[in-house]
């Protein structure tokens, strides 16, 4: 029997009441994003514990959908669903209430993250699926049954996953940790939309104040470009020529023209407006401008200490079979030094001071830094062969 793929109106809605009823569904979607300033949206698939079934938002208004991804009754499944999260975000301006993500809930109780779909499944629940449509277009039409065959398998075993990592999540006490990091994927995602994502760029943190300036301004103008014309932002204009610009800080075309990285055809029709963006955070007041960003070292110790820290931390997360990747990076580990070299008095408290990474690790951290613990080697052949015991005072 073929897998369904949902044109007619009806039928939709006859699914979203069956969800409804449901109560737990899995999500995925199919898109494109190489040619648009958002991805666009080419397929939907949906799975209930009694049907799956994939859905072609080219014929049938899903609106409907969105509403159920939004409410507080309606527990959706998804794995790495960022992207779908933010469909949800776009289509209703509303975050989705009941999130779960398989491929975050696996690093809570394995060290692999991320994993991809098919090594979850074949890790979960020894199951294999076919990988050979990873290339479709899936704006064509229309659509065979081998893609859409492949496309519900996306969706088709994500509840059996779900219930096989909340039971051991829930046999570990481990449950509310999945939760926060639901919730924070979701803050991360709506954060996105604060006009703050221009100080993510790589090598911004190295500009002074009105260098800074530069770079919002370019950075706004060319993510409301990027809007009108429907284009990615790199083709409106490249990171890196963003920071290149904000320390050169040409003043007319021609200089702004003298880099060679500039003569692009897509660049050069916008050099005028590049141009004028510069000049208005060249001409912004004092008071207008982004402070500078502190330096991020506290001293000269501190590459030293993330790394002893980072050991520590990579083998108590061995221990628990968790995830090192998700309980902190190094720039938590820097954060967290800075922080307890303040005093623990820092304004905002980092995030490897709160909720469950304090209860993995904070106690860890703190007792490595004032000498309470000794480093050893117990087995080489072990995951976890470092031991971290406490000193006797």
């Amino acid at each position: 029997m073929s897998d369904r793929l949902i044109t007619d109106q009806q039928e939709f809605d006859d699914l979203c009441a069956h969800i409804r009823e449901s109560g737990i569904v899995a999500f995925d979607t199919e898109f494109i994003s190489e040619n648009t300033y958002r991805p666009k949206l080419c397929l939907i698939q949906l799975a209930t514990r009694e049907q799956a079934a994939a859905v072609d938002p080219f014929e049938v208004d899903v609106s409907d959908w969105w509403n159920i991804m939004k409410d507080d009754q309606t527990t959706v499944v998804v794995h790495a669903g960022r992207e779908e999260s933010r469909f949800c975000l776009t289509a209703t301006g509303e975050r989705p209430r009941l999130l779960a993500d398989v491929q975050l809930a696996e690093g809570l109780r394995s060290s692999s993250y991320p994993l991809s779909y098919e090594r979850l499944l074949q890790r979960v629940l020894n199951q294999t699926v076919s990988s050979t449509e990873t290339r479709t277009d899936w704006q064509r039409r229309p659509l065979t049954e081998r893609q859409i065959t492949y496309a519900v398998d996306d969706v088709r075993y994500v509840l059996e996953v779900w219930d096989r990592q909340k039971a051991w999540l829930e046999k570990k006490n481990r449950l509310t940790w999945v939760e926060e990091e639901f919730e924070r994927l979701l803050d991360d995602m709506e954060a996105e939309r604060d006009g703050g994502q221009w100080m993510k760029l790589s090598g911004v943190r190295r500009l002074n104040s009105r260098q800074l300036a530069v770079v919002r301004e370019l950075y706004r103008w060319r993510e409301e470009t990027a809007a009108t014309r429907d284009q990615p932002m790199r083709r409106i204009l490249r990171d890196d020529l963003l920071i290149d610009l904000a320390r050169r800080q040409p003043k007319t075309e021609q200089e702004l023209l003298n880099s060679r990285d500039m003569n692009r055809t897509n660049f050069r029709r916008n050099a005028g407006e590049i141009v004028a963006a510069i000049k208005t955070a060249l001409d912004l007041p004092q008071s207008d401008i982004p402070p500078r960003f502190r330096n991020s070292d506290s001293g000269p110790d501190e590459p030293v200490l993330g790394k002893l820290l980072a050991l520590a931390l990579a083998n108590r997360c061995a221990e628990l079979q968790l995830s090192a990747g998700i309980v902190g990076t190094s720039n938590d580990l820097k954060e967290w030094i800075r922080w307890y070299g303040a005093g623990s008095k820092a304004d905002k408290a980092p995030r490897l001071s709160k909720g469950w990474r304090a209860e993995v690790c904070g106690g860890l951290l703190r007792d490595v830094l004032e000498g309470k613990v000794s480093l050893r080697v117990a087995d080489t052949n072990s995951e976890h062969p470092l031991v971290f015991e406490r000193v006797e005072s």
